[in-house]
């Protein structure tokens, strides 16, 4: 697929309220064969003050109501780059870095298949999604490896964090589906401290 595109205006950056971390939604490129986008690239990641090597890709697929994390590596800490290739997501960061401003608050983000935004959640930060549509791909570059031994978890649904996982109030969409690690989170006051 040829394509011209303005190399400047490759990819937008959107305020978010924690410190470090960023929307970012790329430019795209459409015509009646479809579309281009420029989900990664280094020199351009770099210019948005992201200069870090990434260092795995993951894929993750999970059906609607699926709640995955909230995940963080106690030891070799990600940061991590999450994309929705198809369906919605609702992406939530909690910055767990004791000396930031924000050491407890959590921001949501809905990221799809749609609006093609990108998310960059920085090392410091414990990461969790639930799947919104019926069924979601998600992409994620790491900047560390997968360390299970060092995996850590808060609970989702921890009433000192009070984080809105936009699930109905009754039926069907309010029940959440959860591995049996992440049914085990821990209390935000409990969580260790990083490295």
């Amino acid at each position: 697929m040829e394509e011209s595109f303005d190399e400047n205006r490759v990819m937008k950056t959107i305020p978010t309220t924690l410190p470090g971390l960023l929307l970012l939604e790329p430019s795209v490129f459409g015509d009646d064969r479809g579309f281009f986008l420029e989900s990664y690239n280094q020199r351009t990641f770099a210019d948005l003050g992201i200069p870090d090597l990434f260092v795995q890709d993951n894929h993750s697929y999970s059906e609607r109501n699926v709640i995955r994390g909230l995940h963080y590596q106690l030891h070799q800490p990600q940061g991590k780059l999450v994309r929705a290739i198809t369906g919605e997501i609702l992406d939530v960061a909690l910055d767990l870095r004791r000396s930031s401003p924000t050491f407890g608050k959590w921001e949501s983000f809905k990221l799809s298949g749609e609006n093609k935004q990108i998310l960059w959640i920085p090392r410091g930060f414990a990461h969790g999604f639930r799947v919104l549509s019926p069924t979601a791909h998600i992409l994620y570059k790491t900047t560390d490896f997968y360390a299970p031994e060092h995996e850590r978890t808060v609970a989702w649904n921890d009433p000192a964090l009070n984080i809105d996982w936009k699930l109905a109030a009754r039926g069907r969409d309010s029940k959440p589906i959860l591995s049996p690690k992440d049914q085990r989170g821990v209390p935000f006051q409990q969580i260790e401290k990083f490295d």
